[in-house]
C-alpha cells in the first residue's frame, strides 16, 4: 500500500464566481479532516496557507490539541492532530512529502475534469500498487484553482448525488471523509 497523505488548500481556491481567493482556516477543517485522515490511515494531513498569521493559528490550535490543556482533555485527539502539519503551499506540502517531484498528485473537485480524471476504484487499485506517495488535495471555498489541477497526474471523479437534481456542493470536511472511505475504508473493495 502506499503512503497516503491530505492537503487542505487555501490558495489558490475559486468563489463562487470562480474568481482565484485566498480563504481563511477553520477550527472545524481543522479537527475534522485531521480525525478522518487519522480513521482512514493517513501519514500525514497538511493545511496549507500563505499567510503567516493564519499558519499561527492553526499551529496553535494543532498544539492546544498535542501539548495543551486539550490533549489532558481528550486524548483521542493527539494523534490526529500531531499528524497535522502547517504549510505555506500546496508545493512545500509535496517537498516535505516526497521531495524532488516524488508524490504524485490527485487533486478533487465537485465537477468532472478531462482526460486524466481517476475514478475511486482505480485509485484504489493505484494504491495497492508500488509507486510513490500520492498527496490528495482539497480545496476550500468554492474548489481548486484550474492551475492546481494542472500540476496533478490525476482529478477523482467528483462524489456524485442520488439527488435528481445532481447537488454536491458539499464541506470539504464531508467530501474529505467520503474519499477517505471510497479509497480506503473497508468498504472500498465494492
Amino acid at each position: 500500500m502506499r503512503d497516503v497523505c491530505a492537503a487542505l488548500l487555501h490558495h489558490p481556491v475559486l468563489d463562487r464566481e470562480r474568481r482565484v481567493v485566498t480563504t481563511a482556516i477553520t477550527n472545524l477543517d481543522l479537527h475534522d479532516i485531521a480525525r478522518s485522515a487519522h480513521a482512514f490511515g493517513l501519514r500525514r494531513y497538511y493545511v496549507a496557507h500563505p499567510v503567516q498569521a493564519q499558519r499561527a493559528l492553526a499551529d496553535r490550535v494543532r498544539q492546544h490539541w498535542t501539548e495543551g490543556s486539550g490533549a489532558l482533555r481528550i486524548p483521542d485527539r493527539v494523534a490526529p492532530l500531531a499528524a497535522l502539519t502547517v504549510v505555506d503551499s500546496l508545493e512545500a506540502a509535496l517537498r516535505d512529502l516526497g521531495g524532488g517531484g516524488a508524490a504524485e498528485l490527485w487533486t478533487t473537485s465537485g465537477v468532472s475534469g478531462g482526460a486524466r480524471t481517476l475514478t475511486f476504484a482505480a485509485g484504489r487499485a493505484r494504491l495497492r500498487s508500488e509507486g510513490p506517495p500520492v498527496l490528495i488535495a482539497f480545496g476550500t471555498g468554492w474548489g481548486l484553482a484550474d492551475g492546481v489541477h494542472d500540476l496533478a497526474a490525476f482529478r477523482l471523479e467528483p462524489i456524485r448525488s442520488p439527488r435528481p437534481d445532481g447537488y454536491n456542493h458539499l464541506s470539504v470536511r464531508a467530501a474529505a471523509a467520503i474519499v477517505f472511505d471510497r479509497l480506503l475504508g473497508e468498504g472500498a473493495a465494492r
